[in-house]
């Protein structure tokens, strides 16, 4: 069950296609975005890269550069400490060829997630100040490692975080009151006295911006574009928000990726079988970074980025096999673990929670997050889910709109050993006999309500099919690329008929109908490419089998459907149509 709601937000359209020669229709889904300040509309238009922002206004960003610039020219060893996912490889892959093009004695560390867990930690600054290391630089983490930070400090080490992470705070009074480590310079956006304007930066594209200003100020003569792609990869995978700032950087990251130079990169777009097709948000996000990530998962994250440093092309393919061996080992434990979390919430009252916590001590804990993602998805619930870890219990939450996990974490992390992440995603540990006190009191304390725990589809606006024509199809593609922030475009239509179902594909898992407009008998082509069975099956219960059959076999029945879709166009044999891919539909 699903409710649909149509954004109506209230401005002047005819003003907005007037002053940038664009539909109406194109007006409204920019404001349905919030894209209607005159620069955010001109920059989604046109994302070029010379409107970026100027990396200045960042908070510590000219200090922390200085800094580094300082420590290159003494010699001293710079090393870098990065995450596992494909942000933190991103970033360590930015900061380390940038540093190293500039003659830094630097190198790098990523904490094994099994083994070390998430960010900088003790063990590595030890290890740090073992090997005579004069300044740690953190990428994607270090925010909240207060006293790690504090440690390497007191040890007489230097200290620069790069993060983007939500900042950690404490609770006095019902006031939340910031707090900081005692690093030489904190380069995070979200920071409250940070007056660079996007804070919704992935931690890669600080890393970017960090070294392109440390190049505009060393007037080193380099290709300013050369990690736009690596920056766009990150921002992408990391799943912030493809608008302004990011989206200047997906775009003109995609384009360079299309042709990158990288040897590693390249053998993985290859062995993962995309190499002739335009790369995209849907192949990054779904099938390189995953393929990336699975190195951190499942081995180690040093691999995805030995993979891209190598100049060896035959040893970039066999780092790119390895890794899709390694994807294909995760899909496979995702879905076993999938199977068991839903059969222990479907047999207990876990079912009956607004905040689900499921603790099964056989997952892999690097596998955690992925299976909360899923089944947040299938229960439209917050969730967290729990295994046994090294020293303690690990989890990963996922979280709903209408929930900011970090906040919840935050209200118990008396009963937390260490916790950090985002409003919609999070990472712990906790000891095993206080599982069920966070499940409680997660529950206890959640204001969420039956209403926010049902699924909802916001559509751009009605949109009759007469209305749609190749002119229309070509406008959407200004959109492009599509992502959180910026989702593909939703239209409704409403009551058409039906003239004739068929189901294609080897599985029989396609459903291509045949809709005709109530209106001028308008006729479009209809294609569904998931719940195909379960739309048959609601046929049969709600018309009959009769009506079916009808449908199936061309002939007139009384079946009348609405519609949710996104017009595109079909290429086959040569021919061109314009079809409606169906994303939801509600039979009258």
């Amino acid at each position: 069950m699903e409710r649909w709601f149509i954004k109506n937000k209230k401005f002047d359209y005819k003003k907005i296609s007037r002053e940038f020669g664009v539909s109406e229709i194109l007006a409204k889904l920019l404001v349905n975005r919030d894209i209607i300040k005159k620069e955010d509309i001109d920059i989604f238009l046109d994302p070029q890269m010379n409107k970026l922002s100027s990396p200045e206004t960042m908070k510590d960003l000219v200090k922390g550069s200085n800094i580094i610039l300082d420590k290159i020219k003494k010699n001293k060893k710079l090393r870098i400490v990065g995450d596992y996912d494909v942000d933190g490889v991103m970033s360590v892959y930015i900061l380390y060829k940038g540093l190293k093009s500039l003659g830094a004695n630097v190198d790098y560390v990523i904490p094994d997630r099994v083994l070390d867990g998430y960010g900088i930690n003790i063990e590595i600054i030890e290890q740090a100040i073992e090997d005579k290391v004069d300044t740690i630089i953190t990428c994607d983490n270090g925010i909240s490692a207060i006293d790690q930070i504090n440690y390497a400090k007191a040890k007489g080490m230097t200290v620069i975080v790069t993060d983007h992470h939500d900042i950690p705070f404490k609770e006095d009074k019902g006031e939340k009151i910031y707090i900081s480590s005692n690093a030489d310079a904190i380069i995070n956006p979200k920071q409250h006295d940070c007056k660079f304007p996007e804070k919704n930066l992935c931690g890669a594209s600080i890393a970017y911006k960090l070294i392109m200003y440390i190049y505009q100020t060393y007037n080193f003569d380099q290709n300013k574009d050369e990690f736009i792609e690596f920056a766009a990869i990150a921002t992408i995978c990391d799943v912030v928000d493809i608008v302004g700032e990011n989206r200047i950087i997906v775009d003109n990251g995609l384009k360079a990726l299309n042709n990158s130079s990288n040897i590693g990169l390249n053998a993985l777009i290859d062995i993962c079988g995309i190499s002739d097709i335009e790369i995209g948000v849907y192949h990054i996000g779904f099938i390189i970074g995953p393929t990336i990530n699975a190195s951190g998962r499942l081995n180690s994250a040093l691999q995805a980025l030995e993979l891209l440093l190598t100049d060896n092309t035959q040893w970039a393919y066999e780092i790119a096999k390895n890794l899709r061996d390694l994807n294909d080992e995760r899909k496979n434990m995702t879905l076993e673990g999938v199977d068991k979390v839903v059969a222990q919430i479907e047999s207990s009252k876990i079912k009956d929670d607004k905040v689900i916590v499921v603790y099964d001590p056989d997952i892999h804990e690097s596998i955690a997050g992925i299976i909360a993602g899923r089944i947040k998805d299938k229960y439209n619930k917050p969730t967290i889910i729990l295994t046994k870890g090294n020293d303690c219990i690990k989890g990963s939450g996922r979280s709903i709109e209408e929930l900011n996990m970090y906040e919840e974490l935050s209200k118990c992390k008396d009963l937390l050993v260490n916790f950090g992440g985002h409003p919609m995603a999070a990472g712990l540990s906790i000891k095993k006999d206080s599982i069920e006190t966070l499940r409680n009191r997660l529950n206890e304390n959640s204001s969420l309500t039956k209403e926010d725990l049902i699924p909802k589809v916001y559509i751009d606006m009605e949109l009759p099919i007469e209305y749609i024509n190749y002119k229309i199809v070509d406008e959407l593609a200004i959109l492009k690329p599509h992502g959180k922030g910026n989702p593909k475009p939703i239209f409704g239509a409403k009551g058409l008929s039906i003239q004739k179902g068929f189901l294609l594909g080897t599985n029989k898992n396609v459903l291509k109908l045949i809709l005709i407009s109530p209106l001028r008998g308008q006729r479009i082509e209809g294609i569904m490419f998931r719940n195909t069975e379960e739309f048959v099956e609601n046929i049969e219960r709600k018309y009959g089998s009769q009506q079916l059959n009808h449908m199936l076999n061309g002939i007139e029945n009384q079946i009348i459907v609405d519609i949710l879709y996104y017009p595109d166009i079909n290429e086959y044999m040569g021919s061109t149509t314009i079809q409606a891919v169906i994303n939801s539909y509600r039979l009258c």
